[in-house]
């Protein structure tokens, strides 16, 4: 990428965060991401709303309030499966009126494989901008939703369960990370840096927040919230490839006491789709996030680790 040298652009590719902003005035910034990806599930509605529900993620995770959103469509040219476009573009909308914002448009082309996404756009104010660079010592790590969507939907690809199995993760992924949003707002400064959860797995997103902010974490495996049957699964080899590559780039990073079993480190490796917010909170205030988590029923309000002292982004991965 170019690199950009101007004081409106306060966060660009370079830091390798969540999205784009850009300053418009003194109290108001514009946040701009985009997502889009195949099919994860058979029901098209289902698809249309978890792909709204991930692109809409990245706008939360940097503190802010979605605006507007832009379809992007690639879908076969035949006549039968126009129909279900129709539902994948009605599930999108759904969602995208649940978050408060407007799909003004879009644009399509003709493409063998099904693939649907959003362009999403934000305001938040310049100051209460939460990036991935803020992680400070001592602080506790928060997790809003369950791990385990990258096994359960290989698992149903591969016909190893049926799609009514995962229903609860389904629910997950379509459910908008504004809850966590709002939570971290009722907090506020408290919350030092936040990033959301998707397909380089807890363990690569940890690893982008703590690089940014110059210091190392510790995980606790026994505290992860997990899916229904998802550790079952990996012992049956559903293991999506996204995962096993996560793995391998995680080993360069992180630590894993000795005793740790393999299924643990797949898990924190699991690709996500439409995953939890990630946020590092002072430890005095990481009940009043809990709290306010549990006030906005987020899928989940776990603590999981801890940041432990200044560093070069290592991860030490317990028990």
């Amino acid at each position: 990428m170019p690199q950009v040298d101007d004081a409106r652009v306060l966060i660009d590719a370079a830091l390798r965060d969540d999205a784009a902003v850009f300053q418009l005035t003194e109290d108001r910034a514009i946040v701009a991401t985009v997502d889009f990806f195949a099919p994860i599930v058979d029901d098209p509605y289902a698809f249309g709303a978890i792909a709204a529900a991930n692109a809409l993620s990245d706008i939360y995770a940097m503190g802010a309030t979605p605006l507007l959103a832009l379809n992007l469509v690639a879908w076969p040219r035949d006549p039968a499966l126009l129909e279900l476009l129709g539902e994948t573009l009605r599930g999108g909308s759904d969602v995208v009126g649940q978050a408060g914002a407007f799909l003004l448009g879009g644009h399509s082309i003709d493409d063998k494989e099904p693939k649907y996404g959003l362009v999403a756009v934000g305001e938040v104010h310049p100051e209460q901008v939460i990036n991935n660079a803020g992680a400070q010592p001592g602080d506790m790590l928060v997790l809003t939703k369950p791990l385990g969507t990258g096994i359960l939907s290989t698992a149903v690809k591969r016909e190893m369960i049926p799609e009514s199995d995962i229903r609860a993760a389904i629910i997950s992924m379509s459910t908008l990370n504004a809850g966590a949003a709002n939570a971290m707002r009722a907090v506020g400064t408290a919350v030092h840096a936040a990033t959301d959860v998707t397909g380089f797995g807890l363990l690569g997103h940890l690893r982008n927040m703590l690089e940014a902010s110059g210091v190392n974490a510790r995980i606790s495996a026994g505290s992860l919230p997990i899916f229904d049957g998802v550790r079952g699964l990996i012992v049956k080899d559903a293991v999506p490839g996204g995962t096993a590559r996560n793995l391998e780039a995680a080993r360069e990073y992180t630590e894993f006491i000795a005793g740790l079993e393999k299924t643990d480190q797949l898990l924190l490796a699991d690709a996500q789709t439409s995953g939890g917010l990630l946020i590092a909170v002072t430890a005095s205030h990481s009940q009043n996030l809990i709290a306010a988590l549990q006030d906005n029923e987020t899928p989940t309000a776990s603590i999981i680790g801890e940041i432990t002292h200044r560093g070069a982004g290592l991860i030490e991965v317990v028990a």
